[in-house]
């Protein structure tokens, strides 16, 4: 069986998670690793362990322990839904299950700022997740600073697979196209 490795990546609020989730239900034997649980589950009950600032460690090391596991004790596809923001941090992990003879696939949210302001002001997300950041709107800001950087937005042969959301439309198209893949 050709499995799968997804990468969704994008700002937030921009419908990774709700991707993920949907594409996990269409996909047979697929699995969504989402750090934002592991960011809640450590805040809950290792919060003296999390840092204040600098890289999460722990979060990672807890997530590539997870991924681990999938790949060398299960037949699963994975789902990974995170920002993975950082084309440097994407041909890293890619890479990596390459290695492991995936199918790569990067899922890019590319929509307008607007949209997710919009999406924001009427979610109710816990911010617990939080870290470095007292709301999403902050989140949001800070992301949209970034999102001229050539290093953030995923290119053309940098997975086996490149897919564009720009509408809330594209997404059934898109699950359609990748449950063909498998």
């Amino acid at each position: 069986m050709k499995r799968l490795v997804i990468m969704t990546v994008g700002m937030t609020h921009s419908g990774k998670t709700a991707f993920a989730k949907a594409l996990e239900k269409k996909l047979e034997n697929a699995v969504v690793v989402d750090q934002d649980n592991h960011s809640e589950f450590l805040q809950t009950y290792y919060e003296k362990l999390v840092p204040k600032d600098g890289a999460n460690h722990i979060k990672h090391t807890l997530t590539k322990m997870i991924v681990d596991y999938a790949i060398h004790h299960s037949d699963c596809h994975l789902i990974l839904c995170n920002a993975n923001r950082n084309q440097e941090s994407r041909k890293e992990l890619l890479s990596y299950y390459k290695e492991h003879n995936f199918t790569s696939i990067l899922v890019h949210f590319n929509l307008p700022i607007s949209l997710l302001k919009e999406r924001i002001a009427k979610n109710n997300r816990d911010t617990l997740r939080l870290r470095t950041a007292s709301s999403y709107d902050e989140v949001l800001a800070r992301q949209d600073k970034q999102t001229g950087m050539e290093a953030l937005n995923p290119i053309p042969g940098e997975a086996d697979y490149l897919f564009t959301v720009k509408e809330e439309g594209d997404v059934s198209v898109i699950l359609e196209k990748i449950s063909k893949l498998t």
